[in-house]
């Protein structure tokens, strides 16, 4: 028996890793660790290549029920994450998201748009202890702004250029997007 365990044992730990990933209450937390350890400051996208939001009108909604309108982010610096609390990539990089928010939430406009219902998505925040402003929309997105990715991360500029278009996990508090959001606000 300790021969065939010896011979072996990186089979038998494989097998064991794996079953831990499909296990959803051991699965949830690897996949979130290996997305975090992997995600990296996102890049710019260059001048020429950025993509525009021309219509603002997107119905929101808090997750106190009240409605939102996207529209009030028109002419500002804005960051739209959209995510699921399901989703290990977006909850890798929540933490960095929080950070970022609290750095600069009196500053740009701030949007994490979850398919989720309400109920949801404040369970998972309150457990998480997150304070970003969160909502959830039932309506079409605006064409800028549509992805079948999550989480899909868009910083938009004052005058509507997308000038980060990240789709997976990223570390959103990191030097290079604090001064991309420092040149946004500048301008």
């Amino acid at each position: 028996m300790i021969s065939f365990l010896k011979k072996n044992a990186t089979t038998i730990i494989l097998l064991c890793f794996l079953a831990l990933w499909f296990i959803p209450q051991t699965g949830m937390p690897i996949k979130v660790f290996f997305n975090g350890l992997f995600a990296f400051s996102p890049s710019e996208i260059a001048a020429e290549k950025q993509t525009k939001v021309n219509n603002y009108s997107w119905q929101l909604y808090s997750l106190a029920g009240e409605a939102v309108n996207f529209n009030d982010a028109e002419n500002t610096v804005a960051v739209v994450n959209i995510w699921a609390t399901w989703c290990p990539p977006c909850v890798a990089e929540m933490p960095s998201m929080q950070a970022l928010y609290d750095a600069y939430g009196d500053r740009v406009a701030f949007y994490f748009i979850s398919l989720e219902d309400a109920a949801t998505i404040e369970r998972f925040m309150v457990k998480k202890g997150y304070s970003v402003p969160a909502y959830t929309t039932q309506n079409v997105f605006p064409a800028a702004l549509e992805t079948g990715s999550f989480p899909t991360t868009y910083v938009i500029s004052k005058s509507g250029n997308i000038v980060i278009n990240k789709k997976g996990a990223a570390n959103w508090n990191s030097d290079s997007v604090h001064a991309t959001l420092d040149a946004l606000l500048a301008e």
